[in-house]
């Protein structure tokens, strides 16, 4: 099952992969990129493109990095309770077989 898993997920990658070589052939028309304090030099639509999606991966993944340390900081305290509590139960289990015999 884990072999078909993986082979389903390289089709699918070389499919994205054939699709962005096309679409980045297709669109080799330089196109200045106007913003509106700055007008940046004509590049290709499919260099704009992904330069944007790359400035949009960076931003979500460092939107998310704050929520991944907060969860990550929330697991390792619950471990370490966990653990403690672990430790409790062991003494008083040993308290209780000491008392009984």
């Amino acid at each position: 099952m884990r072999w078909l898993k993986g082979v389903i997920l390289a089709i699918i990658l070389i499919v994205v992969l054939l699709l962005g070589i096309l679409f980045a052939v297709n669109n080799q028309q330089p196109l200045p990129l106007d913003l509106i304090w700055v007008q940046l030099p004509p590049a290709s639509l499919s260099l704009w493109l992904l330069v944007a999606l790359a400035c949009g991966v960076i931003l979500g993944m460092l939107a998310m990095m704050g929520i991944y340390l907060r969860l990550r900081t929330l697991l390792t305290r619950a471990q370490r309770h966990n653990q403690q509590q672990r430790k409790e139960l062991d003494r008083l289990r040993t308290q209780e077989f000491k008392e009984s015999t």
